[in-house]
């Protein structure tokens, strides 16, 4: 996630990467996965990372909106693009550590399938939104971001996605009183993961680079893999915490 590719090195690249895997090496040893989670309360050090993920995704999202006249304020300056891929790597992965580790100590496998769950709703949501805007597609999301994308695949993703929803809270039995919250938290991961896609596409698109890297060849990178979901992550963290609360 750098704004000139070409001014980057291999060695900058690698000592990039193993900085973020440090990093998250480092939360794992100094915060195991049964102490994530101590009375329903999220661990201060989780919480805040999260937050700052919020708060980047939320800034993130302006940056696409007001694509191109945003890459004048960060394009520039490769210390403030590796800031935002430490905000875009590091919080989704405390998230995924976060769900993963929910009620650990009485159902292990809990935290498994909520995270199965979000991973059901991105890929719902990218399914939905290529075979709805293959077949309908007529008005262009954000063109300048990303050509491909329209606001008829938006919204059949969102559908398929919601429908997904709908099939989990009868399964799982998701109480009435619980439907808003539920439904809430579920389409803004959606949504957010939407943005995650296209803030991706908008670092691509100021590099003058197709893909990500080249680690997964015919894939477009490992990043095009986990572009959603390193929004989606956060994001859903944050809004089960609401409902706690």
């Amino acid at each position: 996630m750098v704004a000139d590719h070409g001014s980057e090195t291999p060695l900058s690249r690698v000592l990039y990467t193993l900085s973020v895997g440090l990093a998250l090496a480092g939360l794992q040893w100094w915060i195991p996965l049964s102490q994530i989670w101590q009375a329903e309360q999220l661990h201060p050090v989780y919480f805040w990372l999260l937050i700052a993920g919020g708060g980047w995704w939320a800034i993130a999202t302006l940056l696409v909106l007001n694509y191109p006249g945003s890459r004048r304020l960060w394009s520039r300056t490769r210390s403030i693009v590796g800031v935002f891929g430490y905000l875009t790597l590091i919080p989704a992965a405390a998230g995924m550590f976060a769900v993963r580790s929910l009620n650990y100590t009485t159902e292990p496998l809990f935290g498994g399938f909520v995270l199965l769950f979000i991973l059901l709703l991105v890929w719902a949501a990218d399914v939905g939104a290529y075979f709805a805007g293959v077949r309908y597609g007529r008005n262009k999301l954000m063109p300048a971001v990303s050509p491909g994308k329209t606001m008829e695949g938006l919204c059949g993703g969102v559908a398929l996605a919601f429908v997904v929803m709908m099939v989990v809270a009868q399964w799982i039995q998701v109480p009435a009183a619980d439907y808003s919250g539920f439904y809430f938290t579920g389409l803004l991961t959606v949504v957010v993961s939407v943005f995650g896609d296209l803030t991706e596409s908008m670092f691509k698109r100021c590099a003058g680079v197709k893909d990500s890297g080249a680690l997964l060849p015919g894939h477009g990178g490992l990043l095009d893999r986990i572009d959603s979901l390193t929004a989606a992550l956060p994001v859903f963290t944050l809004a089960y915490l609401w409902l706690l609360l």
